[in-house]
């Protein structure tokens, strides 16, 4: 059956639905970027809250900026913007829910002036974001916005109608201003260090080079809370829809899969009000930075040690790479001697438990997360989630062999075959540069990690060189696995 709202009512129980008044929901949130994550998480606890009764004024209107996001408007549309979540839980059961927190969405290249006058609208409070590490157009090396964007420079174009996200959000807050409104509250989602500090950085360096005035009212009156967030969603692929379809008897155009567990902290700072978000589990504190660490330096730079490696090794599938002792081995030893050393103390958490929990929810064979998926955008995910930690070791004479074991096995993987001289796609927006660069390897060894756009100055660090060209003639001359073992002492 197909998914909308006349046939909601029809589904067998063992598919749960919204048992609330869609009708009286309202639009509270605008949220940039609706994929697979934010429908996982964000909306699933908007519509957790929907079904206590609670948070009717926090509907979701979902808004797509970029050419590929018409599809998701077109299949949000064609449902009423239902989608199926569901849960692939380790035993192989299959949970499956309904979602009914998104009640708009909007698709920017059509109509931009709908999605600057949505967000200025009284009733939007909250303005959120999922845009990927890289939609925040911020340097690597500098931490600075880049104004050299084509689309940023003709946002910046007097009387041109917005392209970009901050171009629209910028454009909303100038009317929300003129109109005596105070400024909505920017709550990045995104796996980003200081996730609120970066959009609030985005947001103030477009505002100021737009309107300086209007860039001074923001950084005087806005809030950009911090938050952790967290849910492993892999793909949606045709297999996922045909087994949703198979369980539940629902033709779902776009549903989304994810792993049972879910986290979400957040900071409590926000201009005008917010939804009880504590009362669907969100973690509201008042510093996030230390949960925020922990995933990113844990969850996240773990992913990339298994992606390289696990692809190299002959693994296509995240659960399979991770049964096997050598590579989760690996993953525990970066964890234990070289991310946790950099982390904060996490106040309520047992880091122990917390990595052996990562341990196995990598290993859920239900999931099937892709390799592939890991090792997309390399460039945006390592300087984020891994050079952090090798230059905070750094700095305090820690090890580092682990964690730039993972950049070398990037590198490696960035030349563009495999072990056995298959050829590899290199998905990454920095591919062009960073693969002729990795090709260069056998006769320059530090080519890859002198591009200093990606890895800035640690080219200069003696010890960190030293590491990597070891690991790197060590994947180039015995592979994969024999390096591991190397790298681990075994």
């Amino acid at each position: 059956m197909e998914l909308n709202t006349k046939t909601l009512l029809d589904f067998d129980a063992a598919l749960e639905v919204p048992t609330y008044d869609r009708s009286k929901v309202t639009t509270g949130i605008v949220h940039f970027g609706v994929g697979g994550f934010h429908r996982a998480h964000q909306a699933m606890y908007i519509d957790t809250l929907l079904r206590r009764g609670e948070a009717f004024d926090w509907g979701i209107c979902g808004v797509g900026v970029m050419p590929s996001d018409k599809r998701m408007k077109d299949a949000l549309r064609a449902q009423d913007g239902l989608y199926t979540l569901a849960l692939k839980h380790a035993d192989g059961t299959l949970q499956g829910r309904v979602i009914g927190s998104i009640v708009e969405y909007l698709f920017a290249p059509d109509d931009p002036e709908a999605v600057i006058e949505k967000m200025a609208s009284e009733s939007t409070k909250i303005v959120s974001l999922t845009i990927t590490e890289g939609g925040y157009n911020i340097s690597h090396t500098t931490g600075e916005f880049d104004a050299s964007h084509p689309d940023v420079m003709h946002d910046l174009e007097p009387g041109t109608l917005p392209r970009t996200t901050f171009g629209l959000i910028c454009a909303a807050l100038a009317l929300r201003r003129d109109r005596g409104l105070a400024p909505f509250t920017i709550m990045s989602c995104d796996n980003i260090e200081g996730n609120g500090s970066v959009a609030r950085t985005a947001v103030g360096a477009f505002a100021a080079l737009k309107d300086p005035e209007l860039a001074e009212w923001i950084d005087e009156n806005g809030a950009f809370p911090n938050s952790m967030v967290d849910r492993i969603t892999p793909v949606t692929t045709a297999e996922v829809t045909t087994e949703i379809a198979e369980t539940f008897g629902v033709d779902d155009q776009w549903p989304v899969a994810a792993e049972p567990f879910t986290a979400w902290f957040l900071e409590d700072e926000f201009t005008s009000g917010r939804p009880p978000l504590e009362n669907a589990g969100v973690n509201l504190v008042p510093d996030v930075r230390p949960y925020e660490l922990m995933k990113l330096r844990l969850l996240n730079a773990s992913h990339q040690g298994i992606a390289y490696f696990g692809y190299l090794a002959g693994y296509r599938l995240v659960h399979e790479a991770c049964q096997d002792e050598l590579l989760s081995g690996f993953l525990l030893d970066y964890m234990n001697l070289e991310a946790t050393p950099t982390l904060d103390p996490v106040p309520g958490v047992d880091l122990d438990q917390y990595k052996k929990t990562l341990i196995e929810r990598f290993s859920n064979p239900q999931v099937r997360d892709t390799i592939a998926r890991l090792c997309a955008e390399s460039s945006d995910r390592i300087p984020k989630w891994l050079l952090p930690v090798i230059r905070t070791q750094l700095d305090t004479g820690g090890s580092i062999n682990l964690s730039t074991a993972i950049v070398a096995s990037w590198a490696r993987y960035a030349e563009g075959t495999d072990e056995n001289g298959d050829p590899i796609t290199v998905v990454d927006q920095l591919s062009d540069a960073l693969v002729p660069l990795a090709q260069k390897q056998s006769s320059d060894p530090l080519a890859f990690i002198g591009y200093r756009q990606v890895f800035g100055d640690l080219v200069d660090d003696r010890r960190f060189v030293a590491s990597f060209r070891k690991t790197l003639d060590s994947l180039h001359s015995v592979g994969a696995r024999r390096t591991l073992e190397e790298v681990r002492g075994l």
